[in-house]
């Protein structure tokens, strides 16, 4: 099996000296599957301070990473590798840690702790792929299995949960019916759970290619991370521009959209506030003032999540302006281009089309045409580095004040001048610029 040279030369450091060392977890699980192996795990029979001396001896830099719980991480040619002494794990009071833990010298009870049987698995050169609970049978079958009884091992560490519904998600394995009854009878434990760690698996599910049928088939397991989503599931819209409704519409957008963690939770949350705002006229339902009530939510889920400020701010920012048509003329794009940032504009029309492409599609295909042509006037206006932001101007704020603008004057000047070298790029020269300026100056006195 090919994983890491790194890894397996500190594997080899700790054979040789007598102990019992392996690759583990989820690196064996991908190396089988033939997927990028990200990071590489190593258990082993000796005890931390037994590792640490085999590092020191091999000039190998380490840090007490997890000491408690029996981790080194060692870094070799630039790379981290964790660590961990064989363990059985005590009691988990808190749903997600356990109260202590014991060393053990036995590979299998190591294993036994481990959450799924596909990461159940062991290696090393030298005895190959140790599958102690049926993991390799279960990755053959598509399967996730829970190691033992499913409602123990997430009592352990209810993270667990989600876990199982994002490998699901990325891996299109199905949840064997054991561990899936376990999944939605112990549900409510994810409310013990960190919201930056569900907020993790959240959005690692949210990228897996066959996270359709989890959101849709789990939905009210996600409902207990994020309740607001519940309002949604089956509301119906009473609209020739919908055949879903707004939690099935939403899922779908979600998957269709590409993959960037903006687009997608955008998509997430773009309608979570339409069962709000649902009023119904001889032309059906309509649901006006939705972006804004949708954006109040996902500014409150967010925040409960803890995610970063760059995340809350454009993920907030796409859901107020997903439902606004942007203009087809150049100019009016450009003024669009301008408040909303060219970093954002590109995943507002992917929002847009994600969000269209999951409409009635007899009715949604012009308007994503139309889209999709708007869109690509905006990369023409890149590519071909039209001015459009103050900043393009040949002029700036200190030209200004030397005719005589101050304050906010200087501001809106500058945003009429840009307004019109959007419309007439030939206008971006320095002396027609100071010309306008000097006679917009002029008659601001003499108003």
């Amino acid at each position: 099996m090919e994983i890491n040279a790194n890894s397996k030369q500190i594997i080899k450091l700790l054979v040789t000296k007598g102990y019992k060392a392996y690759a583990v977890g989820g690196c064996v699980r991908d190396a089988i599957l033939k997927r990028e192996i990200s990071d590489v795990d190593i258990t082993t029979s000796a005890t931390p301070e037994e590792v640490e001396k085999v590092l020191d001896d091999n000039a190998i830099k380490y840090y007490e990473t997890g000491l408690k719980h029996g981790t080194i991480t060692a870094v070799l040619n630039g790379e981290s590798f964790e660590i961990t002494t064989f363990r059985h794990d005590g009691e988990y009071s808190d749903n997600r840690h356990p109260n202590e833990v014991r060393f053990v010298k036995i590979l299998k009870e190591d294993l036994a702790r481990r959450d799924f049987t596909m990461n159940a698995l062991a290696y090393n050169d030298a005895e190959g792929i140790v599958d102690e609970f049926g993991g390799i049978r279960d990755i053959k079958d598509r399967v996730i299995r829970a190691v033992g009884n499913p409602v123990t091992r997430f009592h352990e560490d209810a993270l667990r949960i989600m876990r199982a519904l994002r490998f699901s998600a990325v891996l299109g394995f199905d949840i064997e019916n054991d561990t899936k009854q376990a999944v939605f009878n112990c549900k409510e434990l994810l409310k013990n759970i960190a919201y930056e760690r569900l907020f993790t698996e959240l959005t690692k599910l949210i990228m897996g290619d066959f996270a359709e049928n989890v959101l849709l088939e789990y939905r009210d397991v996600l409902a207990e991370i994020i309740p607001e989503l519940k309002p949604c599931f089956d509301f119906p819209q009473n609209s020739k521009w919908h055949i879903y409704d707004v939690y099935t519409h939403t899922v779908k957008s979600v998957c269709i959209a590409p993959k960037k963690e903006y687009v997608r939770l955008a998509l997430l949350f773009h309608d979570i506030g339409k069962p709000f705002c649902k009023t119904t006229d001889e032309n059906g339902d309509h649901f006006y003032g939705h972006p804004e009530i949708s954006a109040k939510y996902t500014k409150k889920i967010l925040t409960r999540f803890k995610v970063s400020n760059e995340i809350k701010t454009n993920v907030i920012k796409l859901v107020e302006i997903h439902d606004i048509t942007v203009s087809s003329k150049r100019a009016n794009l450009k003024k669009w281009m301008r408040v909303i940032g060219d970093g954002l504009i590109f995943d507002y029309f992917d929002v847009k089309i994600a969000d269209f492409m999951t409409h009635n599609p007899e009715l949604a295909e012009a308007e994503i045409d139309e889209i999709r042509f708007v869109r690509n006037m905006a990369q023409d206006i890149l590519d071909n580095g039209e001015p459009y932001r103050i900043s393009d101007l040949v002029i700036n704020g200190d030209d200004l004040l030397k005719v005589g603008f101050s304050g906010a004057q200087i501001k809106a000047e500058l945003e009429k001048l840009i307004a019109d070298v959007s419309a007439e790029p030939e206008h971006n020269d320095r002396q027609w610029l100071l010309n306008r300026a000097q006679s917009d100056f002029d008659s601001l006195i003499l108003s």
